[in-house]
């Protein structure tokens, strides 16, 4: 009970902690589309209120301009005597509500078309017009907004009131012919459409945005939550195998898509690698454990027998000497072996560009051979392999991969002294074939001979110096560059180690040289 409490409380805290997660997300989401809707809705309104605003201003400077057009021919100062007579009648009988009937049908028709008369009949439109005394001497509504003295000309203000924003504008009436102050203009314009106009956008605005907010919370729930689950689920993975290295534990398939799930291919891939390296150590201690305690305890052996008695017998000296450095000898191979092996499974990191021509190395690798192994002919041919022949092989691992098949084609080797290496082209595969006479392979061993410390015969390659270890190091030296090998024997007749790599184009060859020389450069 305790254990299922305590497994509880720990599915309780990843659950809090997930949603803890989501719940920053979202508000980061949310408060960001929260300021830059708002933001947007201040741009849109004071957009709006600047074009409708302009239009305003331009109706009161309209009425105000026909105003003083209509005034400025007076010579003397503003009274009702001279102001009515300069409007249209037809103007003076709409102004002043007036019978006017005859005084109509006297003008032409174009006095209803006239300027002042479409301004000062505009209901949001209050004009009066003040003489030197501060006199009404003319209105066209029952209000009459109030004189205020200006210093310049006109003055255009904006103010509020119970209704909303209205303008208020304020004109000078000179003479036209003599310059002389006559009287002013007010012109007060109330802007019905565009409070209108701004409360109903606003509103709307307030409304839209609410809307907005709440659907792209949702969406930004949904979003964000989508995005978090992939990340939760590699957290949790990557907890696990922090606990437990060993932990086979992986990534679950996403089915997304999209970079999450290259990401959680590539953590898979990664853990893999790691796993191959844990296995790969461990496999290492392990061998080298089993196979250097034979030649620890012969030389332990040999060193009691000599503490004891051995060493006054110098016959019996000279051979435990004898035998502890053969010993000693077979675990330095033993333990450089396993280095090479350690090395091969780890290619892919330390040499991923590595280029190298052919040719040159199989003539230097026979060459090298055959100078060391006298008593051996080691042939090469290479008539069907072009000279400018390149694959993606580091060129020491090459040179250690041909010394390996012949060197073993060597020691297995019986009457006839031949080693054939022979090379050619096939298709876009290079193949390579080392060819013995030797022993051969039975077909059961075939299977196992790659295998590591595997011997076909283990009393008689422990005397010929063998740890079982060199085709394990080729085959591992042949697939970590994207190779094959495999072997072709025939008991009593020899045997024929046939490898295949892909051959690169002059095109993928010089990409892969230029990519070895960015990281020699970015190394140094």
């Amino acid at each position: 009970m305790r254990k299922m409490s305590v497994a509880k409380i720990k599915t309780a805290e990843k659950e809090t902690k997930h949603s803890s997660l989501i719940v920053r997300w979202v508000i980061i989401v949310a408060l960001t589309i929260v300021v830059s809707f708002t933001i947007f809705s201040i741009v849109i309104y004071s957009t709006v209120s600047q074009q409708s605003m302009s239009q305003q201003r331009e109706t009161s400077e309209k009425v105000v301009s026909t105003l003083d057009d209509r005034l400025t021919s007076i010579n003397q100062e503003l009274q009702i005597s001279n102001v009515i007579p300069s409007l249209s009648p037809s103007t003076k009988r709409i102004l002043m509500n007036g019978s006017g009937s005859s005084i109509i049908k006297r003008q032409n028709s174009s006095a209803f078309n006239d300027d002042l008369l479409a301004s000062v009949t505009n209901p949001d439109i209050e004009a009066v017009v003040y003489n030197l005394h501060n006199e009404v001497v003319f209105s066209n509504g029952p209000r009459t907004p109030k004189l205020v003295k200006i210093s310049g000309e006109e003055k255009t203000k904006k103010l509020s009131g119970p209704d909303g924003a209205f303008l208020a504008t304020y004109k000078k009436v000179r003479s036209s012919s003599n310059g002389k102050l006559t009287g002013y203009i007010v012109v007060i314009n109330r802007m019905s459409y565009y409070n209108r106009l701004m409360r109903n956008l606003l509103n709307w605005m307030i409304v839209i945005s609410i809307a907005a907010i709440i659907i792209f919370t949702v969406v930004s729930f949904l979003v964000v939550k989508d995005v978090v689950n992939p990340i939760n689920q590699i957290s949790e993975v990557a907890r696990e195998v922090n606990a437990d290295p060993n932990s086979e534990v992986r990534i679950q398939s996403l089915n997304r898509h999209d970079e999450l799930e290259e990401l959680a291919s590539s953590f898979n891939s990664m853990l893999d690698r790691m796993q191959r390296y844990i296995e790969q150590q461990k496999e290492f201690v392990s061998d080298v454990s089993h196979e250097l305690r034979t030649p620890v305890a012969v030389i332990e052996g040999h060193l009691n027998l000599l503490e004891r008695w051995g060493k006054d017998d110098p016959e019996i000296l000279d051979e435990s000497i004898h035998a502890s450095l053969q010993e000693a000898d077979r675990m330095k191979h033993l333990i450089q072996e396993m280095l090479d092996l350690t090395r091969a499974e780890q290619i892919n990191v330390q040499y991923p560009n590595a280029v190298t021509k052919v040719v040159d190395v199989l003539a230097r690798v026979t060459n090298d051979m055959a100078l060391v192994h006298q008593d051996f002919k080691v042939q090469l041919d290479i008539d069907d392999l072009p000279e400018d022949t390149e694959i993606q092989i580091y060129q020491g691992h090459l040179e250690q991969l041909l010394v390996i098949l012949i060197d073993n084609g060597i020691k297995y080797s019986t009457d006839i002294k031949q080693i054939n290496v022979s090379a050619g082209v096939t298709k876009n595969s290079l193949r390579i074939i080392v060819q013995d006479f030797g022993e051969g392979i039975s077909e059961e061993d075939q299977a196992k001979i790659f295998n590591r410390f595997y011997r076909v015969d283990k009393a008689r390659t422990r005397e010929r110096g063998g740890n079982g270890l060199g085709l394990s190091i080729a085959q591992k030296l042949v697939t970590s560059y994207h190779g094959k090998i495999s072997v072709d024997s025939v008991l009593g007749q020899g045997s024929q180690f046939i490898i295949d790599f892909p051959v690169l184009s002059h095109e993928e060859a010089e990409k892969l040289k230029a990519q070895d020389e960015k990281k020699k450069i970015h190394q140094a």
